[in-house]
């Protein structure tokens, strides 16, 4: 595969899993939150977790494997072009650093907040829900700024 193909295959990939990320999460947060949030129902929440997991993960994997192959081509294996401080390098820098967020989140919640999740603790699964989408929101944000030349946040 010629690199101008591979690139833009990888870039398909990203974008795909950018959509099922950041649009499966605002579903949950627009749609199915409130619900369950009135309702106090648990389990609309763990239903929708249930059957988007099998493609919200893979999305996510998606993303991180591809972001990096993305970042790779953009900076190199310079140590010095990934810590600058100017260009596409704070963008990316403000990508892992959401990454990293995310992660966190979603581990706690894994491991914490859904097992333990009932009708009269769903606010703690909501705010997990709000930063989740949040975050994705604005690395779907920060992403279009790297194809829009950077601005506002690349910009020394």
């Amino acid at each position: 595969m010629n690199p101008l193909a591979l690139y833009y295959f990888m870039l398909c990939l990203h974008l795909t899993g950018a959509c099922i990320w950041g649009g499966g999460h605002l579903v949950l947060a627009t749609r199915i939150l409130p619900v369950a949030l009135r309702e106090k129902k648990a389990a609309l929440i763990q239903g929708f977790e249930q059957r988007y997991e099998r493609i919200g993960l893979p999305a996510l994997t998606t993303q991180v494997l591809t972001g990096l192959w993305l970042a790779y081509r953009m900076l190199g294996n310079s140590t010095t072009a990934w810590m600058s401080a100017g260009g596409p390098t704070r963008v990316i820098q403000l990508k892992l650093a959401l990454l990293a967020g995310t992660v966190a989140l979603a581990v706690h919640a894994k491991l914490r907040v859904i097992p333990r999740l009932r009708d009269d603790n769903l606010p703690l699964m909501a705010w997990h829900i709000v930063g989740v989408t949040i975050i994705g929101v604005l690395l779907v944000l920060a992403g279009a700024s790297l194809r829009l030349g950077g601005y506002p946040i690349a910009r020394p």
